[in-house]
């Protein structure tokens, strides 16, 4: 087993490219368009958690309601890790309202009843995981950074997912 030397040298050049190495090689791009589908998707959460989290009625709802508070702050976070990675890639974090909708894997939902705000978030939950699997299996070992981040974003979405299933048994 060798290193490549020619990529070693490489990395000593090109400083503007920061964390951006040749051993990114043609992936880079593709990478940043999948974690800016993912950043849509985690935003439109965000916003489908706060609306259900203002607008959540019912008995139980007081303690659902501030749980979707915290599950909106965990999507925020997530986004915010997401840009965060995009712009180690030399990429731009695309935030642009007029495209959200069109770029996520998950849809907005403006249901009135709890139960229904339950079962459109785990949906919704579901679908990130999937979408979260399928980017980590493309992603494989060309970007193990990208892989880890998107991995541990994983866990917490199927986390969320058991917890929504668990309030629609009740």
């Amino acid at each position: 087993m060798l290193l490549d030397e020619v990529a070693i040298e490489a990395a000593r050049h090109s400083l503007e490219q920061g964390a951006v190495t040749p051993s990114y090689g043609p992936w880079r791009e593709d990478i940043v368009k999948l974690l800016n589908d993912s950043l849509a998707t985690e935003l439109v959460c965000v916003l489908r958690y706060k609306r259900h989290h203002f607008t959540a009625d019912g008995l139980a709802s007081p303690k659902i309601a501030e749980e979707f508070l915290v599950h909106a702050n965990e999507e925020a976070a997530h986004a915010d890790r997401l840009a965060q990675r995009i712009v180690q890639l030399g990429g731009e974090p695309d935030f642009s309202p007029d495209s959200l909708s069109a770029r996520s894997h998950a849809g907005y939902d403006d249901s009135k009843d709890l139960k229904s705000m339950i079962r459109a978030n785990l949906v919704a939950e579901r679908v990130a995981i999937e979408a979260y699997s399928q980017i980590i299996a493309l992603i494989g070992d060309k970007d193990t950074t990208t892989r880890r981040l998107l991995e541990d974003i994983l866990a917490d979405e199927q986390g969320h997912a058991e917890e929504l299933k668990d309030w629609l048994a009740t």
